[in-house]
């Protein structure tokens, strides 16, 4: 599937050249005795929807924590945009980190801050923009995610899905290459998923952004997917297009855990 160019270019992050922005190469991560990730490879194209799908410890958020580098493989090799992010030295690891962003389970709002505070922040003391310009994008990005008229409240006066709305807008504000999104719904009540799930389906309708999602809600998967990956116990399982894997999946551990959850 080609990219769509014709895409709102005022939100739109810009691609790394070439089709291929992440890869994990042979990649496998511990926790002591407990294999998480077993010789791992996978790539994400650039304008792709990538999601992960697979039962809870199969290894899928663990590969958005060695991507944020909030954790570091026990071998294998990590590539950004064609720059190593591991092993690499921390002065490359950070700015390859730049190129990166991520939506978590859990807000993890600056309650002290008003919502458009909470968005221009890292855009100013992390990418060096004046206050001016990020609040100029922030502002854009809040009218996106549908909260426009929130700029000025805090984080406590807001619902949980507002909250995860403005971390959506965080987190596009530092015009990441690539979003990962990690169980986004997870935290909200049943009620609010809706509309978190229509916000970032709006994203990547809208946008070339690349993104990267862990989720359980299947349908939200077969919408915005152009590839989806089954894990079960630190392995790919079975890979291919949504209308596949939720239609025709060829692997029987596919079929059980399907059949399990929609």
């Amino acid at each position: 599937m080609s990219v769509d160019t014709a895409k709102n270019p005022d939100h739109a992050p810009v691609p790394a050249a070439g089709p291929e922005l992440v890869r994990l190469e042979n990649v496998t991560k511990r926790f002591g005795d407990h294999t998480v990730l077993d010789g791992l490879d996978f790539r994400v194209d650039a304008g792709k929807h990538v999601t992960l799908i697979g039962p809870s410890g199969s290894g899928k958020t663990t590969i958005l924590r060695l991507l944020m580098t909030l954790t570091t493989p026990d071998e294998g090799a990590i590539t950004v945009a064609g720059e190593r992010l591991f092993p690499a030295p921390a002065k490359q690891v950070r700015e390859i980190r730049k190129k990166i962003g991520m939506v978590f389970q859990h807000f993890n709002l600056f309650p002290n801050m008003t919502v458009l505070r909470n968005v221009t922040e890292a855009p100013v003391t992390v990418l060096g923009l004046s206050r001016d310009e990020a609040a100029e994008r922030a502002r854009e990005l809040l009218e996106l995610v549908g909260l426009a008229d929130k700029c000025d409240a805090r984080p406590g006066q807001l619902s949980g899905g507002q909250q995860q709305r403005v971390a959506i807008a965080r987190a596009l504000a530092m015009r990441p290459q690539v979003l990962l999104l990690d169980e986004v719904t997870s935290a909200l009540d049943p009620e609010l998923v809706a509309g978190v799930l229509d916000v970032l389906r709006d994203i990547a309708r809208s946008t070339d952004i690349t993104m990267l999602c862990v989720t359980h809600e299947m349908g939200f998967a077969r919408d915005i997917s152009d590839q989806v990956l089954m894990f079960d116990a630190g392995r790919v399982v079975e890979s291919g297009p949504p209308e596949k894997i939720f239609g025709d999946p060829e692997q029987e551990r596919t079929r059980e855990f399907l059949s399990a959850v929609l």
